[in-house]
Formats: structure tokens, sequence, C-alpha cells
């Protein structure tokens, strides 16, 4: 959905655009999910159906100051007061990502004390916005965008979430609303007010107002930048029934290093209701768009096919941009990504788009009911993805929290994500794992060709849903090969590369291996000694070497002996880790096991 309080969070690790393989890889991939809604989660706040808990939501700081970043969630058709009125939840979250308290602010509760009318859809949208006022409590915003009562609120609020005070800022359609960062550099969060429904050079063409907020929490006026078929430098390319603007917006900074940041925007109505996203290249001077790039289906990069089909609700396509948020550097390659969705497309998908840096898409993976690696259980027409926010790292323990909307029915559910840190290790040279049990393969042997050619972002997706052990990939023709942890390690004629996936379940291995040549090495884990069963002679090797997952080569020339047909090499030398054994012969590998130093 947008960047915050929080920056942007990336991995140490730097690969090029044009991935030479030879090194490790890193990439964020599924941990858990917490389900938050009516009795779920933690959260114990009564919700009624139509209520649209989780419509809007974003990380709003340490509000209690306990420690961990608390949420606030919008409930946009909430009835208190009136009906549709709305309301906004202050979660207080624990570091799980379940709910440890919460505070509603409504016409009713919070102390809030606004009169607001029937229909008002306070909630609409929500950002979190540093603190405004001073007092060392961050504070949020809040919009309720309907004509009665149009306004955006900044409200000032206490440590246990009600409110302190707030200001009404009049008159401004925000039928989503996004922190966008201190753009002006004037130390203050700034904000975009979406608003799909401008006429602004033809019927529902959709814009954004990019907001800028003095010390009494006014807004600028004056300052306002308004961007649309119109105004703000956009210039062509919007259709009447885009809804240019969508729900929200993301910030990703300076993502090709020209000095101008960059800008993701969502039209969620365009081409047919399949949907769009727009990098806007942003000027350092007046924030009016100096280029940009569109990205949907065949454009941009971007090859998913989406859905143009109605929708139970009257409306059509997949809607893909509905809502996004950046959550840094996924895959390590030094270009912050974005997560997207399309939320009407089947059950609802989460995209994560890998950019590049002329703002396309290098490629992307799917969150959804079968695709991911989270085994979600979503029910049709839930529009997962209806509304996307950025945690961080919630449980301080590098992982990071993505939240997603959902919820079938029209009461609401917020997903939290968490994606923990993975490391592919690859095998040094060219190699691929032979034998042992597949769990995906794209790879057709009889016609030895691919049949659906993945990306290693992709590839590596599949390892984590099959739970595999070892990946097998070639980037020139997009081969994926998943294999459980009995595989071995064979030379690749076709210049293939071996990984290790780090984070699967099943790459500690606890018995002793088979190879390919009926050697038996043990014991697994290993604390002093390795023993190789099935060597019927010194001669017939030529070396043995362990390599750790880095590559590095520990010869073992002087470190072993062999008795009654038994080689027992000293490991003592050896750190605690993942090593490879690797026995030559013609110069070539002849076996590569893997084993544990305890």
């Amino acid at each position: 959905m947008r960047t915050t309080v929080l920056m942007f969070l990336g991995i140490s690790l730097f690969l090029n655009n044009s991935r030479l393989f030879g090194q490790n890889i890193n990439l964020y991939g599924p941990e858990s999910f917490v389900t938050i809604s009516d009795g779920e989660g933690g959260f114990n706040g009564t919700l009624d159906g139509g209520d649209r808990f989780s419509r809007d939501h974003d990380v709003a700081g340490d509000i209690n100051n306990d420690g961990v970043l608390d949420l606030v969630v919008g409930a946009r058709s909430d009835d208190d007061g009136e009906t549709d009125a709305g309301a906004v939840y202050i979660l207080f979250m624990n570091p799980d990502g379940t709910v440890s308290t919460h505070q509603k602010i409504s016409m009713l509760e919070g102390n809030f004390n606004e009169i607001l009318t029937e229909g008002n859809f306070f909630g609409y949208g929500v950002a979190g916005i540093g603190d405004y006022n001073g007092d060392s409590i961050p504070d949020i915003a809040v919009s309720a965008p309907t004509q009665s009562n149009r306004a955006l609120y900044i409200i000032h609020l206490n440590r246990d979430g009600t409110v302190k005070n707030f200001v009404k800022n009049s008159n401004i359609i925000a039928q989503g609303l996004s922190a966008i960062g201190d753009l002006n550099e004037d130390g203050r969060i700034d904000l975009v007010a979406c608003n799909p429904g401008s006429d602004d050079g033809g019927t529902d063409r959709g814009a954004i107002n990019i907001l800028f907020l003095n010390e009494q929490s006014e807004i600028e006026t004056s300052d306002i930048v308004t961007i649309s078929s119109t105004d703000g430098g956009f210039g062509s390319g919007l259709e009447d029934g885009d809804s240019f603007g969508g729900r929200e917006v993301s910030m990703l900074g300076d993502i090709d290093n020209d000095g101008n940041k960059e800008l993701a925007v969502g039209a969620f109505q365009s081409e047919g209701g399949k949907g769009a996203i727009w990098i806007l290249s942003l000027s350092s001077n007046n924030y009016n768009v100096i280029s940009k790039q569109k990205i949907t289906e065949g454009i941009g990069g971007f090859t998913d096919n989406l859905d143009n089909e109605t929708n139970p609700n009257g409306t059509s396509g997949a809607q893909f941009g509905h809502a996004m948020t950046s959550p840094g550097d996924l895959n390590s390659d030094g270009i912050p990504d974005l997560i997207t969705g399309a939320n009407q497309q089947d059950e609802g998908h989460a995209y994560i788009l890998y950019l590049k840096a002329d703002k396309t898409v290098k490629t992307f993976t799917k969150i959804n009911n079968t695709e991911g690696g989270f085994n979600l259980s979503l029910e049709p027409e839930e529009r997962f993805s209806r509304s996307i926010s950025f945690i961080g790292d919630l449980k301080d323990d590098g992982s990071l929290a993505i939240n997603i909307g959902g919820g079938a029915g029209g009461t609401g559910t917020l997903y939290i994500l968490f994606l923990k840190p993975c490391e592919f290790s690859q095998e040094p040279g060219f190699n691929f794992w032979s034998g042992g049990t597949t769990l995906f393969s794209n790879w057709n042997h009889n016609t030895q060709t691919v049949t659906e050619p993945l990306s290693f972002e992709q590839c590596a997706v599949k390892a984590n849903e099959t739970d595999a052990t070892y990946i097998t990939f070639k980037e020139s023709d997009g081969r994926c090969i998943c294999k459980a942890n009995d595989a071995f390690l064979d030379n690749s004629d076709e210049l293939s590369s071996a990984f290790i996936n780090n984070c699967s379940n099943d790459n500690t291995l606890s018995v002793p291996i088979l190879s390919k040549n009926d050697l038996v090495v043990y014991p697994i884990p290993t604390e002093n000694y390795l023993r190789i069963n099935g060597l019927t002679s010194i001669l017939e090797f030529e070396k043995i070497e362990v390599v750790d997952i880095s590559g590095k080569s520990f010869p073992m020339k002087n470190n072993y002996t062999m008795i009654n047909n038994i080689v027992e090499i000293d490991t003592q030398q050896l750190s605690k880790g993942i090593y490879f054994l690797k026995i030559y012969r013609n110069e070539k590998t002849f076996d590569s096991i893997k084993f544990i130093k305890q």
C-alpha cells in the first residue's frame, strides 16, 4: 500500500539485474500467516455483516510504547451513530501478528466527538503519519469521502489509542489514502488522496492529489499537486472509466538513481477492468510527472493473464492494481519491489512484482489459495488483496510482515503474512540434482523441452511450496526442478546450476545417505569423523574434498585413512554447518554428498 514511518528495507547481498550465478542468493519466502477477523487472531471487537473491516489499513507506529508496531484499520461501513457512518480500529499488536487489545474510534467511541452523517464512510482511507503534534505519540490520517461531510481528519492520539484532538480538513476527496514519506523534506509525512471517480479529462478517468500539511495539521491548499489526465504532466494514456488513483498508491523511491522519485499508482478499471499500474517518475522540483511506465497484461514486462469477466458485484475484470505497497528489495538486486493484487481474479490474487531500474517488471510471483507457499484457505469471491499495507519486521527477527485485506460477506478479514529471509546456496560449477524424489519439474525429459519457463524467483517459490531441499535451475531456458533431500549432485553438461534451499524443513539430514554409486556415508550429523563405505580401493579416487555452502574448499589429502574398504575422514577442523563431501575421479566429481557438522 505505501511506505509510512518505516522506510525501505533491503537485503545486504547485492546482485546485478542480469544475474550471474556463482554465489548465494537471498530471497524472502513464506513463513506463516495470521487471520484477524471477528473472534480470530486475538481480535475481540464486534463486527457486523457489511462493516467492511480492513478495506484499508496501515502501520501506525508504536502507539502504546510497548516496543511493538501497531495498526490502524478502517471499517468504513460501521453503523455507530448512523448507518455507514464508519469507524477505525487501533490494533495494539503482539509480535506474532495477533492482536493484544484494540481501541475503536467512531462517532460513539474513542473520544472522537465528531458528528458523522449517514453514508459518511469514515475510515474509507487510513494512513499512519508519524508524530504530527510533537507529543512523541504516532498520529493517523482518516478520510470520510462522501459529499455530505467530505473531509480528511488528522487525528492526534493518546497512548491508549483514544483521540486527544483532531483537525478536520474539509472538502477533501480520498477514496484511498496513502502516506508517501516526507516528499518535500519539511519533517512531516506527506499524503496522497486517491480519487478514482474524478472526471478530469473524461468520465471516471481518476486523479490523485499530493497533500502537504503544516505544523497545525492543516493542508497547504496552495501546494496541492494534482496528477490526472489534464494536470501534473501526466499527458496521454488514461481513458474514461480507468479509475486512475485506485484505492492507494506506493512510493518506491528513486529506483533508477536519476534524482527523481518513483510513485506507483493503480488504475484498476483500465483495460476493460483487467486493471493496470502506472510507475510515475516525479520531478524533484514540482512533483509533476516527467516520465511514466504502464504495467498490465502484456505491457511493461507483466505476462500473467488477467480476467475481464463480469463480477458478482456488477464490476468487470480482475482489477489489477487496486491496492499496493512497497516492502523494499525482496530479491537482493538493489531495486525496491512492489506488492499488488487482482482482487476480483478468482478468490483474489496477490502479486509480488520484482521491478527493474527501467520501471518494468523483471518477474513476478503470486500468493493465493494454491500458490505462494502459505496454504491459504480463501473463500470464492473473497477479494483477497483488495487492500495491502506493509508493517516491516514486526517480530524483530528479520522477517517481514505484509497486511492483506479480504473476507467474504462484507464483514472483512485482515491477513498478516510473514515472509522470512531465505538463502539459496549454489554449488560451485555447473551441476544438477539427480535421482531422488522429484517434487516439481517443468522439464520434459522425453521432449527435452521446458513446458513453462520460470525465473529463479518463481522457481524458488515452487521449492518453498513443495518444501524442496534441492533446486536445479537453468537461466537460459527457465528450467526448474525441485527435489527432496534424497537426491545427489552430478555434473551438468547442459550448464545447469544446483542450489540448496536453506528454508526447507528437510535440509537437515539425520540418516546415512546411499548415493548413486552405492556409497554409504555416516554418521550424519557428524562431530569428529565421517566414514565412507563402498570404495573398494584407495586407487579408485584421486581426491576427497569438503566444500561448505559458500563454496570454500577444505582439502582432505592428509585427513583421511582407509581400513577394510572404509574411508574415515577427520572432520574436527570444520566449524558447525552444512558441507558437501566431494570425491573426484578422472578430474570429475565422482560423487557429492551433503552432511552436517555438529
